[in-house]
């Protein structure tokens, strides 16, 4: 059993179809076998886009191309998809049967990229990643092999424009709403800012201005970093890091004020005054809005949960355990990374936890099963009423402890998200209305 992953959290590589989904009139082109797309489409459910999910186009790798290789069906694929589409980039993605057969994806690629289509070609065999890291070699893939032949050296980089790296679209599930959070905050800073994914970005049009930014912003604890690594070699672009999503007050402003200071560091020449006074305007709203729930806190405060499991990737793990212990006053007990976070990464991850208080210790666990981690909350009993901030899988966990449940994670099955984030100010007092919606929903 300990070689057993139950209920897991993320997909193979090729699930990173959905990153090329989330770029406006992008269209992912699947080498591989009808299921891979299948296995996506409902994982992630309602994530099509303009041409995912079960609309993808795909080769529907068989028998006959193990034996005689597909890259003629490759070929035809792609030329009928330029006939019926109305397309700005194409991403052809290789899946497991591709990768062993060893078709040479790249020649049938750059055929198309030498008449000046908008194609590019990424490896995503399911046997050799995550979807988490396969997001950053798609990104780099298209930043190497399409957004560098716009590249003007002789252009001067905009001071004021970033490129933002935060929420892997579609495993996080509330990527849209973070984004456009992100947007609106940065622009409040005075910043112009490509989001590159989603309906608030300028799509593909947006990806071609990457190298004019004066810098990148990394949003993550360890995914995400190679997109800002390749963007410091290529463009010389210099890179500000946040090491989980900043949720609530608290950290959104630390989030905000150190990026104010880097930015003009890097020669945005933002105006100091007006950009604290959009932090302290936001900051005066949300503290408003805090102040009004005093009463309802009051009034039930015993029949409201004390202490939280969350079971997540790293960067909401950190961020949740941080607002609800400093803002929300629910204690956060056992917690669990389940985005397969690489060995070299897990002791930084954990000291950013450990920050979190000084005076109570989070136990933090890596495992990418997630029924390791429904079985670990079995064995454990704190005093008090509980919540368990999870996948679908944890519905009924929390059904059996007794506990209150919200889902925050994929799969998602109880739940619809639509234009929905957690990030910053706004998104701190959203999550504290869902958090005591299902508290107030268990009263009859």
């Amino acid at each position: 059993m300990a070689n057993t992953i139950e209920q897991q959290r993320i997909t193979c590589a090729i699930g990173a179809l959905q990153t090329v989904t989330a770029i406006e009139k992008a269209v992912p082109i699947l080498h591989a076998g009808p299921g891979c797309g299948m296995m996506v489409s409902r994982f992630f459910e309602r994530a099509t886009g303009y041409a995912g999910g079960n609309t993808a186009p795909c080769t529907n790798f068989s028998e006959k191309e193990v034996v005689f290789g597909g890259l003629d069906k490759l070929r035809e694929n792609i030329k009928n998809t330029y006939r019926v589409l109305d397309t700005d980039l194409q991403v052809v993605l290789t899946g497991c049967t591709a990768a062993i057969v060893g078709d040479d994806i790249e020649s049938v690629v750059s055929e198309f990229a030498e008449e000046d289509k908008p194609i590019v070609q990424v490896e995503t065999a399911g046997f050799t990643s995550s979807n988490i890291v396969a997001h950053s070699k798609v990104v780099n893939a298209i930043i190497d092999q399409f957004v560098d032949k716009f590249y003007d050296r002789k252009k001067v980089k905009n001071k004021k424009l970033v490129n933002l790296f935060a929420s892997i679209p579609y495993q996080d599930q509330f990527w849209k709403g973070n984004l456009f959070e992100f947007k609106y905050l940065l622009e409040g800073l005075g910043l112009e800012v490509n989001i590159l994914f989603g309906p608030y970005s300028n799509g593909v049009a947006e990806w071609k201005t990457i190298p004019e930014a004066n810098f990148n912003i990394l949003v993550s604890p360890w995914f995400g970093k190679e997109i800002v690594k390749n963007l410091e070699k290529k463009y010389q672009q210099p890179y500000y890091e946040f090491p989980f999503l900043p949720i609530g007050a608290n950290e959104t402003t630390r989030f905000l004020q150190e990026l104010l200071a880097f930015a003009n560091e890097k020669g945005a020449d933002l105006d100091e005054v007006k950009a604290l006074a959009f932090i302290k305007r936001e900051e005066k709203a949300y503290y408003a809005e805090i102040d009004s729930l005093a009463t309802f806190l009051t009034e039930f405060r015993y029949g409201l949960p004390s202490f939280a499991h969350i079971i997540g990737d790293s960067s909401y793990v950190l961020g949740l355990s941080k607002f609800l212990l400093h803002e929300v006053g629910i204690v956060p007990k056992e917690v669990f990374v389940t985005d397969k976070t690489p060995k070299s990464q897990q002791g930084y991850i954990e000291e950013i936890l450990k920050s979190t208080s000084d005076k109570k210790e989070i136990p933090l666990y890596f495992t990418p099963s997630g029924g390791e981690a429904q079985e670990k909350i079995r064995e454990i009993q704190h005093p008090g009423r509980g919540l368990i901030l999870g996948a679908g899988w944890d519905k009924y966990l929390a059904k059996e402890k007794d506990y209150d449940f919200l889902s925050i994670e994929n799969p998602s099955p109880y739940r619809l998200v639509l234009t929905t984030g957690y990030v910053g100010f706004k998104g701190g007092l959203r999550l504290i209305e869902d958090i005591y919606d299902v508290v107030l929903s268990s009263y009859n």
